[in-house]
């Protein structure tokens, strides 16, 4: 390896060249999508096979999105002349940039990028250079093109290519300032064709902001630019005719002169140009959008020392509401794609701001809140613009975007069903999504009513509402009234929107204590126990609304531990005859659905036990739409090595032999066996005729390292434990929970595992 003659400055530094030399230098790798294990595999991905596909596009151009990876590959093109902040550094300076830009939109919309960097600094060579490789792609994103020239290089591009070309340096930030200045204008009750706008920073990004928001509503009259020589005024010598576009009949000259009044501030510019001064010239309630990297125009502590009325945002993420541009590029590039655009058109900038306000109106998920280390996030002031880890923004922002496309005739093709586009944008990045599209298709049909056991909790109260507003049914709290409505008023949650059930006060009080008194007495309950627990335990209460039929469902859990709550249920409830509670986890890796029990409840399960666990999990499988091929699993295979541990496992096998179970199952296996597609040429006798799906283990332990070792080496996505068997549907949360895993235990809840399948 050259020695560098670059020192890191700070730690920051050094361990940036640290993460991107090692183990592998740079950030980018190619993986194949098709298997190439055997020579069949070979003649279909290169010669002869080939030869279909190269003479079906050349026959019908357009069916290359069919046969290639056309339609998902995105380039990403850089000279490096303006890269980040730091300049004109070339463009061998400006890969580790690209790379990161590829990696970004694999991370955040599952589309496969290329980095391309071009030599060529005069824009007619550059545009001849990307002019003759494009229409390789899918889309290409420009990046780090100083201005003026940028502004040729795209609208030539987008002219001569007849693919989605999109510079992001100034669209992607357009994009997400304008959804911002979309809230900031809701919570200020302002509308955009009323506002007095002041852009400091007339380069690419300043004027596309400008333009951007003139189209969606502003008018050109009420803005002012002001660049590093003053205000663009009519007759000013000298500027580009972009710039030149935006001069305006005005005796201001000076930025200060141009904010005093001014409901809005933007700055693209650089640090330390707003001054206190010009911050409370503003109007009341001002709008300052003060983007400058890495250090913004004035910092919000400086803003607060003169005011406290400001809506503010910067570029930063160390700071509320942070113009990000990973909030818009991926999802706007996922949009145009998926109906194959032509072009991304100002219709769809404009939809993405809108989708990208109108998501951080919706309550916002607790992953989202812990991410960026806040107890929560909630629109306003400080929650204008959503944050780039909120994972809804994959199936919440393309859709928009397609539609624009499609609305203003550039799209190829139509979106047949915009639900299954959504779900389909869902389950390019979340493995869990095509369980819980199930779940959630099922359950809104059937609307059941889901009794939250621990109403009184904030993060309850918020589920048991998201429950209800998203139409998956009916959700009652087990609560104090009066507790209930101050959290709900504190949470911005309509009053009376949720039912609260108190169980001192139900009208089934005496009802519940009467059934679990005949249940317990003669295992060491007085009538008074027996009371107390119905008038105090929220659990033992909820239990017995479910076994009287006052509800269909329940989840509890998040403020005691799953042993406690589970001993609380199994008061009021009873497995299911000939049955058992077994706790079951799906761990999703590698496109491969395991179904793994019992992961919660049965510590060292006996052989009657295992055949029960089988029974049930099978039977969870199944709801999930899984056809279940079970293994029971071991440290041997059909007793290789022996030991007396399988003796157990052989019973069970044997066990359901004799109820003559209807799915296929085998045993003993160790794991690797009961994996293997090609497990018959050592064990031809094996009744699995496909790898298993369904797994069960021979105790809690061992299902515990199991799922953990998939999640943590295997990089599985894990559901669950859920608790199936009970004679009622009940889900306990893990402790502490948040209010996405709520709201899926309370789906799973109405869903009911224990329903048998057909």
């Amino acid at each position: 390896m050259a020695e560098s003659t670059y020192r890191a400055d700070t730690q920051l530094d050094a361990d940036a060249l640290a993460f991107h030399m090692k183990p592998t230098p740079g950030k980018l790798s190619v993986a194949s999508t098709k298997p190439m294990a055997t020579q069949r595999d070979l003649a279909l991905a290169y010669s002869p096979g080939v030869a279909a596909p190269v003479r079906a596009i050349a026959a019908d151009p357009d069916t290359v999105y069919d046969y290639t990876s056309k339609g998902n590959m995105v380039a990403v093109v850089s000279n490096g002349t303006a890269i980040l902040g730091l300049g004109n550094l070339g463009p061998a300076a400006s890969k580790p940039v690209m790379e990161g830009k590829a990696v970004l939109f694999k991370r955040f919309a599952d589309i496969d990028a290329v980095d391309i960097e071009v030599d060529y600094t005069d824009p007619e060579k550059f545009i001849a250079c990307v002019r003759g490789f494009g229409d390789t792609f899918g889309g290409i994103n420009l990046e780090d093109i100083k201005s003026p020239e940028c502004f040729e290089i795209e609208t030539r591009l987008r002219e001569e290519l007849d693919i989605p070309v999109f510079h992001d340096d100034q669209h992607g930030t357009a994009i997400i300032a304008a959804a911002g200045l979309i809230n900031a204008c809701d919570l200020t009750g302002r509308r955009m064709e009323d506002l007095k706008v002041v852009l400091c920073g007339a380069g690419a990004a300043g004027l596309t902001v400008l333009e951007l928001i003139e189209s969606m509503g502003v008018k050109s009259a009420n803005t002012i630019v002001v660049d590093i020589d003053g205000v663009v005024y009519e007759g000013r010598p000298g500027g580009h005719e972009r710039l030149n576009r935006h001069a305006i009949k005005t005796d201001k000259r000076t930025l200060a002169d141009a904010a005093e009044g001014a409901d809005v501030l933007l700055g693209l510019s650089a640090a330390g140009v707003f001054t206190k001064d010009i911050v409370a010239s503003l109007a009341p309630n001002p709008i300052i959008f003060a983007m400058a990297n890495p250090t913004p125009e004035i910092t919000p502590e400086e803003v607060k020392e003169v005011r406290n009325d400001v809506i503010m945002a910067t570029g930063r993420s160390d700071y509320p509401n942070q113009v990000n541009n990973v909030l818009g590029f991926p999802y706007i590039f996922r949009g145009a794609l998926d109906v194959r655009a032509r072009t991304i058109n100002e219709e769809m900038k404009i939809a993405a701001a809108q989708a990208l306000a109108a998501l951080a109106r919706e309550d916002v998920p607790d992953e989202v809140a812990q991410a960026y280390k806040v107890d929560r996030l909630q629109y306003g002031p400080d929650y204008i613009i959503p944050t780039p880890f909120d994972p809804r923004l994959i199936s919440w922002v393309p859709p928009f975007v397609a539609q624009a496309a499609i609305e203003s005739g550039v799209a190829r093709r139509p979106l047949e069903d915009s639900e299954a586009y959504k779900q389909v944008l869902a389950r390019r990045l979340d493995p869990t999504a095509a369980v819980q599209q199930r779940i959630t298709a099922s359950i809104r049909a059937a609307q059941k009513t889901i009794v939250f056991a621990e109403g009184e909790e904030q993060a309850v109260i918020r589920a048991a509402h998201a429950f209800q507003v998203q139409g998956l049914g009916k959700a009652i709290l087990v609560a104090r009234e009066d507790v209930v409505a101050a959290n709900m008023k504190e949470l911005g949650i309509p009053a009376g929107s949720l039912e609260v059930c108190n169980a001192r006060l139900s009208e089934h009080n005496s009802e519940y204590a009467d059934y679990l008194y005949e249940r317990l007495q003669r295992k060491g309950y007085l009538r008074r126990d027996v009371q107390r627990r119905v008038n105090n335990d929220r659990n033992v209460f909820s239990a017995c609304m479910l076994k009287m039929g006052h509800a269909d469902g329940m989840v509890t859990g998040v403020t005691r531990h799953s042993n406690v709550v589970m001993k609380d249920v199994e008061l009021v409830l009873d497995p299911i005859e000939g049955s058992r509670p077994v706790g079951v986890t799906i761990a999703i890796t590698r496109g491969r659905s395991l179904v793994i029990g019992d992961t919660s409840v049965t510590e060292f399960p006996d052989a009657q036990a295992l055949a029960e666990i089988a029974e049930v999990t099978a039977n969870a499988a199944r709801r999930f739409g899984i056809t279940p091929h079970l293994a029971f699993l071991s440290y041997s295979s059909f007793g290789n090595p022996p030991g007396e541990r399988t003796a157990k496992i052989q019973q069970a096998v044997e066990i359901l032999d004799a109820q003559g179970a209807d799915f296929e199952y085998e045993g003993e296996l160790a794991a690797d066996v009961a994996l293997d597609p090609d497990h018959h040429k050592l064990y031809p006798f094996s009744r699995l005729t496909q790898p298993a799906n369904v797994l069960i283990m021979p105790a809690i332990h061992s299902a515990s390292i199991a799922v953990r070792l998939l999640k943590a080496a295997g990089g599985a996505t894990v559901i669950g434990p859920m608790l199936v068997g009970l004679e009622k549907p009940v889900q306990i949360a893990r402790l502490g929970a948040n209010v996405t895993d709520i709201v899926n235990l309370a789906g799973i809840a109405a869903f009911d595992l224990n329903k048998v399948p057909g």
